[in-house]
């Protein structure tokens, strides 16, 4: 294919030697135009993929030149090869991780017991978020927020007696022959720590939009001997409950953009224009002509996209009522896991479920998602396992097909960023914001703003060939909805 013209400018100023950030919109093609960079010179360079499976398909795309790796990859060969043994190790409870570093007994804090078990899987999960960060030690921003202790102080209480067992844990991992702590791809964040120098003449990084900083870090620290250059979309930084963080709009560097998406045409580039819009992101799309696209009504859609989990679950158990096979993208381990802590709950014991495990019975938990706005997002949760009960949700988890084998694959929009089905319907759990306390000039109420985030992915939801808006549809009548 010809290069369009914004294509022909990143490759003009790589050439140039700038530091580059490309905004690239759904399916606007910037692995080829990475590619396309990557032949336009005889440097030797490292494109840093978001994963293994990406890295090896950019490996059939790029000159020899370039070596296609993830960020893992790099750090094992450097530092992770030495835990080899540790790698290898069995699974273990985290309430025995946790004796095994003096975490004894349960603690109380205002209100709250909180158990063993629970402080045990707090620690740890207080490594891994350590671990995804830029930071040189742990302190008490890295303690996650319990349910019923995401008051600050509360807080500081939690990570006052965590950080210690935190800081053991990490002290624990460095030995490369044994410990505690099962090791589980430490190996990057102590990499991290070392200032590693990449050599290379240049650096291509993928999903620049979902960057940990502990990536971000490694990256931005090659900029003295090596070009920069990082690819993504802004508008679809939809990870950033989990670390992740869009580092492209503060780069210091030469800023341009693919704005023109192969996959459909003008009608379905103005739909995702919408959101784009919403999200006040740094590019429109346009679509191309011949590609045929279709908005509208499907009676038998090929995948349903949800807003959360367990909306996905929802649907799943709708379609298999109506005798329909169906697949869940990502499988149903944590719909299954979340249906047993709610089981624990309803039979009177506690749960060591990271989001549940505070809660000592099911009708405090209801309580808590009916009442405290801390709460509201568990609600969906506690209606679905107060409807079906929580044996009808695990049959159905059960009953899940394989992708290949089902009629139709039902996924949240977080999974399906970066997938393709040929028919594509919005489920309803799309809802649309509250109303506002303002009124119209006819009386009637004015719909609240549109939180950033959620317009965020349902752009990701809506850049499809086929679809039908369906939960989405309210945007047409909602007053930030036109262009």
């Amino acid at each position: 294919m010809k290069p369009t013209d914004e294509q022909t400018a990143a490759a003009d100023a790589f050439h140039a030697g700038d530091h580059l950030a490309l905004q690239a919109g759904a399916s606007t093609g910037k692995t080829t135009t990475l590619a396309l960079l990557a032949r336009t010179t005889t440097r030797h360079g490292r494109y840093l993929a978001f994963n293994r499976a990406i890295a090896q398909d950019a490996r059939t795309r790029f000159p020899n030149t370039v070596q296609c790796k993830a960020a893992h990859a790099l750090a094992y060969a450097a530092i992770g090869h030495g835990y080899t043994r540790r790698l290898n190790a069995p699974r273990r409870p985290a309430w025995q991780t946790g004796q095994a570093l003096g975490v004894t007994k349960a603690i109380r804090i205002a209100e709250r017991d909180i158990s063993q078990r629970a402080l045990c899987h707090t620690l740890l999960r207080t490594v891994a978020s350590f671990c995804h960060t830029a930071d040189e030690a742990i302190t008490r921003h890295h303690v996650p927020r319990l349910r019923g202790l995401e008051n600050n102080d509360l807080h500081t209480q939690l990570a006052a007696h965590i950080v210690p067992f935190a800081r053991k844990a990490w002290s624990d991992l460095h030995n490369p022959d044994a410990g505690a702590v099962r090791f589980d791809h430490d190996y990057l964040k102590m990499w991290a720590l070392t200032q590693p120098r990449i050599d290379a003449d240049f650096l291509l990084l993928d999903e620049a939009q979902d960057t940990n900083p502990v990536v971000e870090h490694i990256f931005l620290s090659q900029r003295d001997h090596a070009q920069l250059v990082m690819v993504g979309d802004s508008a679809q930084a939809i990870y950033h409950w989990r670390g992740a963080k869009d580092i492209m709009t503060g780069f210091d560097g030469t800023q341009l953009a693919l704005s023109k998406s192969f996959r459909f045409g003008p009608h379905l580039a103005e739909e995702a224009n919408r959101w784009l819009a919403i999200a006040d992101a740094p590019l429109r799309l346009t679509g191309t002509e011949t590609v045929p696209t279709e908005l509208g009504p499907l009676t038998r859609p090929d995948a349903v996209l949800c807003r959360t989990n367990v909306g996905a679950m929802s649907h799943v158990m709708g379609l298999m009522t109506a005798g329909c096979r169906v697949a869940l993208a990502g499988g149903g381990d944590s719909l299954r896991t979340r249906a047993l802590a709610a089981r624990d709950l309803k039979e009177g014991r506690r749960t060591t479920h990271p989001e549940l495990l505070l809660f000592p019975s099911w009708g405090e938990l209801q309580d808590y998602a009916a009442h405290d706005p801390a709460g509201r997002d568990l609600q969906p949760l506690v209606d679905l396992v107060d409807t079906h009960g929580t044996d009808a949700i695990l049959t159905a988890v059960a009953q899940l097909a394989p992708e290949q084998h089902a009629q139709v694959t039902v996924s949240t929009a977080h999974k399906a960023k970066g997938r393709e089905w040929p028919r594509v319907k919005i489920a309803d759990d799309f809802t649309p914001p509250q109303d506002s306390d303002q009124h119209d000039d006819a009386g009637q109420a004015v719909p609240g703003p549109i939180d950033d985030g959620e317009a965020r992915l349902a752009y990701v939801a809506v850049t499809r060939t086929r679809l039908d808006l369906g939960g989405l549809s309210w945007i047409h009548d909602h007053p930030h909805g036109t262009p």
